[in-house]
């Protein structure tokens, strides 16, 4: 099989596989401590994980968008009243259409959020990217398997933290140890590239190493990045230890540039607490990417 055809068909599958992810998405982008979501947009109870984030009852129902308009017609009523009047946000009298959305978003002081939806579009061409991505580097190495099980895990983990700023352990632990497991497996296969010791060590040090950042500055590192480490040392150390430097510094490298940009554009200060997952996320990429490339 040519490299032009694993990248078309890694591809294929990151598509398949990102447009099964909004509802996951949907469900598990509540803030830490909150359960997680167990109804649609349209308020409508939810079921299983995997497909749209509406469900078949208010399929082509438009009833989402009579929901919006609610909430926007809400919002312009509230900025209408004097703020010395407008009752508080306990207090105000919600209706059950407004009362539903406002329990589908995450709430802002006062003001009922809109539904969040994610987009199917655009989780699936995100997925296909770095499936693609991974396809053109590793080629039809047997660990190239690993990566495309792995890469909608961290495509949905980037998409809540972005979305709430938390790393839910049911994809963070999961990670870890598939991680770990499979790439057990595909050192058993020929013609792989990569040292299963070196990841198992590599997932140990990577984690301790966010532990011990967590203790030194815990309002700058959750513990959710702690967990995420440990898979993100397993991949990276598949493939020796400069891969594990490179993948660490380039998502620190990536979290700075981004707090920088902020702080310029005067979005922020520098106290200010930006998700660090998406980072992670995309330095163990890039290092895997190098790591890959150089196998």
């Amino acid at each position: 099989m040519t490299t032009g055809l694993v990248v078309l068909v890694a591809a294929v599958w990151g598509a398949l596989a990102g447009a099964l992810l909004p509802r996951a998405a949907y469900r598990f982008a509540v803030p830490s401590g909150e359960p997680w979501r167990d109804r649609c947009p349209d308020g409508h109870p939810v079921r299983g994980w995997l497909g749209a984030a509406g469900c078949a009852a208010c399929a082509g129902t438009g009833a989402g968008a009579g929901a919006a308009r609610g909430v926007r017609d809400a919002r312009d009523s509230w900025d209408a009243q004097d703020s010395q009047d407008a009752p508080t946000a306990q207090d105000a009298p919600v209706s059950p259409d407004l009362r539903g959305a406002r329990d589908l978003g995450d709430s802002l002081p006062g003001v009922p959020p809109a539904p969040y939806r994610p987009s199917a579009v655009l989780l699936a061409a995100a997925t296909a990217l770095v499936c693609a991505l991974l396809a053109a580097a590793t080629d039809t190495r047997p660990e190239l398997a690993v990566w495309l099980l792995l890469a909608p895990v961290g495509v949905l983990l980037a998409a809540v933290d972005i979305r709430v700023r938390r790393l839910p352990d049911p994809l963070t632990l999961p990670l870890a140890a598939g991680a770990l497991a499979l790439l057990g497996l595909a050192a058993l296969l020929p013609e792989h590239a990569g040292h299963w010791p070196t990841a198992l060590g590599a997932a140990l040090a990577l984690g301790a190493g966010y532990w011990v950042l967590y203790l030194v500055n815990p309002g700058g590192m959750g513990f959710g990045d702690v967990k995420l480490a440990v898979g993100a040392g397993a991949v990276l150390g598949w493939y020796g230890w400069p891969t594990v430097l490179l993948g660490t510094f380039a998502a620190f490298l990536l979290g700075a540039l981004y707090g920088g940009a902020l702080v310029l554009a005067r979005r922020a200060d520098r106290k200010t607490a930006v998700p660090f997952g998406p980072f992670l996320l995309a330095g163990t990429l890039a290092g895997l990417l190098a790591g890959a490339y150089a196998a």
